[in-house]
This record gives C-alpha cells, structure tokens and sequence, in this order.
C-alpha cells in the first residue's frame, strides 16, 4: 500500500512539473489588432517575438485590442489592466513608473529625426541660413511624448496637440511648418498621406538629432517577463539576429536618410535617466559605421 501511494505521488509530481512546463503565457503587446498592416509597428512586434523565442520561456505575444493614446496605453501597463508590454522613447518618469529593460530596440534611431514639410516649402528649408531660423518655425509634438520637452528645452517654438492626425493635418493646412519624426516613422507616414492634394516631403538638408532610447517597459514587479525580454535581447545581440532584423527593416532608410550628407542639429536630451547604457557603443546606431 505504501508503495502504491509514493507512486502515485511520484505520478502526480511528474505531471504537475509536465504541466508547468507546457504551460504557455500569454502577454498583450500594446500594438492594436487594427494596425497589424502598419508597418511601424512591425520591426518592434518581430523583436519581441525574436526576443521571447531565445529567451527558453513558454511566453508567446499577441496585439491588443483597441487603440489608444500613448498616456492611456502607459496607464493601462502601470495599472495591469490588459497590456504587459510596452515600447516607447523612455525618460525619467516613465522608468519611475514602469520597468525598463535597457537595451535600446531600435539602437536609438528615434532620436534622428527628419522634417516633415509641405512641398512647396522645400527651397525655404533648403536655404536656411542656419539653426538658429529653424528655431524660428513653429513645429508641434505630442503633449505627452517626451520629445515635446526636448524641443521646448532646445529653443524650439513647438506647439503641443493630443491627437496624432491631427498634427499632420496641422502641417497640411498651414498652421506648423515642420513636423519632426523619427527616421522609422517618417516615411511610413508619408506613404498614408500620398494622395492628398497638399503633398508633404521629407525636408532637404537638415537632421536633428538628441540621444534617446526606444526600450520595451513591463510592469514594477513583472520580473518574469523583463527577465525573459532582456535575456532574450541579449542572446539576439550575441548571434547577430538583432543585427539581422535591424537591417533587413532600416538598411533601406538609412541608405535614403543620407545622413551623411545632411547638417545634424544636435540637441540635449535632459530628460534622459543616467542608466541610460550611452556608453555601450555596440547598443547605438553610428552613421559613420553604418550600423
């Protein structure tokens, strides 16, 4: 009888430890279903995938479900009401809130920004005399996105709006002469906009540029996830397949961006957390190495 109940006992140990490892987590990115064709949102939706896929955890990612402003969407991770992970340009606050995990996804290509302008100011941007006109052009950003301090800081006139369209359609009729995107960004959202009958182009000349850091961020205390995340990111830098997917999304940009051959309006970024691994070059995107 005794050797009967430790078998049994034995027999459920092994199916409870099955079961533990089959188990499979699900967790909610913040990229909605209906954006899955956007493709901004591809190369940070392959990467986490990638990320989890060489972490050795049985995690799997899938899309919210409605869209939602950037504030909302931090506040529904913070909150753990349906999001678990997040990416977006980290700051201090935003690393008080919420967990960052310090490897930056895109090797800090958001803080290159273009100019988006309508067309028939392309020779006004083109002879600039110098930053300091720039400075003079009324932009705008998101009132809750971190580059809207940045540029306030730098001694741009830069109005704030909440309704991401909107500053587009700001640009298009006038009331702001440029719009500065990421180099990820800009040319998606040109494609959307090509049909308009007020045409808006990347500007000549000029690029700004402020240290910045796209991370993936789960919550305060979801230590299994950011463990997964960031070991997994490690492992994708290690082999190369970080690289590789970088690459096969941004090569084609960058080769566009010319970057090289633009003048870099450098701008301070105090908003950035002393964490920040500036100092790992292999982290960062270097136009001079191409990579």
């Amino acid at each position: 009888m005794k050797r009967k109940s430790t078998y049994l006992v034995t027999l459920l140990a092994w199916l409870t430890l099955g079961a533990a490892h089959g188990a499979e987590r699900v967790v909610v990115y913040s990229w909605p279903k209906t954006m899955q064709a956007d493709e901004r949102g591809s190369y940070p939706i392959e990467l986490l995938q990638l990320a989890l896929s060489k972490s050795g955890r049985a995690i799997v990612a899938r899309p919210s479900e409605f869209a939602m402003s950037q504030y909302r969407t931090l506040k529904q991770l913070e909150m753990n009401k349906g999001i678990d992970v997040v990416w977006t340009m980290t700051n201090a606050e935003r690393e008080q809130q919420l967990r960052p995990i310090r490897i930056p996804i895109d090797r800090g290509l958001i803080g290159w920004r273009l100019l988006a302008i309508q067309q028939k100011d392309f020779e006004l941007f083109q002879n600039l005399p110098d930053e300091t006109a720039l400075k003079t052009l009324l932009t705008v950003q998101g009132i809750d996105w971190p580059d809207y301090e940045i540029l306030q800081t730098n001694g741009f006139k830069v109005t704030p709006s909440n309704f991401f369209d909107g500053m587009y359609q700001m640009l298009q009729v006038g009331r702001v002469r440029f719009f500065a995107r990421s180099l990820t960004e800009i040319w998606p959202e040109l494609k959307s906009l090509r049909d308009s009958d007020r045409p808006i182009v990347v500007a000549p000349r000029w690029v700004m540029h402020y240290p910045a850091a796209l991370y993936f961020f789960v919550r305060t205390d979801d230590e299994e996830l950011a463990s997964a995340i960031e070991s997994g990111l490690d492992a994708a830098l290690k082999d190369g397949s970080m690289k590789n997917l970088f690459l096969q999304h941004f090569q084609g940009i960058l080769d566009q961006a010319d970057l090289q051959h633009r003048e870099v309006v450098e701008l301070t970024n105090k908003g950035l957390p002393p964490q920040t691994p500036i100092q790992r070059s292999e982290l960062w995107f270097n136009p001079k190495q191409g990579f």
